[in-house]
């Protein structure tokens, strides 16, 4: 499969060509199990938009793994709340660090330890 400017540049070359054609050329294809092939359209126009420097990936925080965060904390059966690495990472946190917690009607608040509230926000 082409990407890049290799991708481009056949894209250019096949000219006034049918779609098909052009996915065809470019190595977008894959096999059915009942031997057919199968044109990847998707993951062609998701190459040539990326070559011409557009970003699909949303912008989003990556965690470990190159999984995108949720920012959903789950409370765990002894009761913790764990908040985890890449969270703590992102803010660059490190072990020692405290906060104060703020507890509202329906969420809680992480204050650091010498910091004013109003300097959060």
């Amino acid at each position: 499969m082409l990407t890049g400017s290799e991708l481009l540049a056949k894209v250019k070359e096949l000219g006034d060509v049918g779609k098909s054609e052009i996915v065809r050329s470019c190595g977008y294809v894959s096999s059915k199990k009942d031997g057919g092939e199968r044109l990847n359209f998707t993951a062609f126009y998701e190459a040539l938009l990326e070559a011409k420097g557009v970003e699909l990936s949303g912008g989003g925080k990556v965690g470990k793994g190159g999984r995108k965060l949720s920012y959903v904390a789950t409370v765990q059966g002894n009761g913790n709340l764990l908040i985890g690495k890449a969270y703590t990472a992102l803010l660059d946190l490190q072990p020692g660090d405290e906060f104060e917690l703020k507890l509202g009607r329906k969420q809680i608040r992480l204050i650091p330890v010498g910091s004013s509230e109003d300097d959060e926000e």
